[in-house]
């Protein structure tokens, strides 16, 4: 009996051992990995999640219960803040803090703010966000999104405007309708002071930027569409014609803000960590409207969208690493803040 017994116990001890080690969650690990390299800089004093399944993505932190038990442990530290802080109407960094917001699931316009989206997402991840991000679509007009800010700031939110150029979701091309030469030379002013106006009169604090994502194709501000490096066609002869256009359209929108008396904005640079094209014209250095005009740079840093990409390419510590080698490029007077990242469940 002891013999019979003993050989069927080194049977399924064999049996047990050959059994393959479950590998760990690609995306939890991800995530981990992400906050781990994230807190080894001091200067981005915020970081917001993309929270959204375009295209099939699979983006949303709840992919997976593995990937959203991750994120919820990572946020669970006291450093991110679930409230803002401003100063004379803009926002300020914390020391040692960093803000934590979101895009939360919006809808895929991005522009279809409601209460339960905030409520659900801060739900989900067991944590209050500081801000809520939204697209304000050009769609029918330039029209100060009030319902949608309204919304983010009964929840007790700070609204985060993306101001967005464009009549169509997708073009990857230039805009039939929304042209930045037409904004650099005063066409949509009365709109634009309209807009900054309604801005003014809520009286709320209000995150915004224009044109995010400017140095890669898939919007249709991105200089490719603007001359790409050509210098002879536009402005400065030394200077790239696709960003400086990008560049003037922008200062000339920051500049009607100010005509307007709308003091509580602060005002975001928001570009991509890699650039498309991948090309010395389109590094966002040369989108930058200056020191005079930003108050924050903003980066995304994304991981891989599908499973088909290796996520060995996406490295959190050098996504990180290029982000903030950009930021530092483009100035070292102004705050950083990682405005959007995300993966997908691989």
């Amino acid at each position: 009996m002891f013999r019979i017994t003993f050989l069927l116990s080194l049977l399924f001890s064999t049996v047990s051992c050959q059994k393959e080690t479950p590998k760990p969650n690609a995306k939890a690990q991800w995530l981990s990995d992400y906050f781990s390299a994230l807190k080894t800089y001091d200067d981005f004093y915020a970081v917001a999640y993309w929270h959204e399944d375009f295209d099939d993505t699979h983006l949303k932190i709840n992919s997976s219960a593995e990937a959203q038990n991750t994120f919820r442990e990572q946020i669970s530290n006291p450093n991110l803040l679930s409230t803002c802080s401003f100063a004379n109407q803009k926002l300020i960094p914390v020391p040692e803090k960093k803000y934590f917001g979101a895009f939360p699931d919006f809808c895929g316009e991005e522009d279809c703010v409601s209460v339960n989206k905030i409520q659900d997402f801060e739900m989900l991840v067991n944590k209050n966000l500081a801000w809520a991000y939204f697209s304000n679509n050009w769609w029918d007009g330039i029209v100060f999104p009030q319902e949608q800010v309204n919304i983010i700031a009964q929840t007790g939110k700070t609204p985060f405007i993306r101001m967005m150029a464009r009549s169509e979701f997708e073009l990857y091309a230039q805009d039939p309708v929304w042209n930045l030469i037409d904004i650099v030379n005063g066409v949509h002013d009365t709109a634009l002071y309209t807009w900054f106006t309604a801005a003014k009169n809520t009286q709320i604090p209000l995150l915004v930027e224009f044109g995010t994502e400017m140095n890669g194709f898939w919007f249709s501000w991105n200089g490719l569409y603007y001359g790409s490096g050509t210098t002879n066609q536009y402005g400065n002869a030394s200077y790239p014609d696709g960003p400086e256009i990008f560049r003037d359209a922008f200062r000339h929108i920051v500049d009607i803000s100010h005509q307007a008396g709308a003091e509580n904005i602060t005002w975001f640079f928001h570009f991509d960590v890699h650039s498309d094209p991948d090309e010395a014209w389109n590094d966002p250095i040369f989108y930058y409207p200056g020191d005079d005009y930003i108050d924050w740079l903003g980066v995304s840093t994304y991981g891989p969208f599908s499973k088909s990409e290796n996520i060995e390419d996406y490295k959190p510590t050098d996504l990180l690493h290029k982000a903030h080698e950009k930021c530092t490029q483009i100035s070292t007077s102004k705050p950083y803040a990682i405005l959007e990242f995300g993966i997908t469940e691989m």
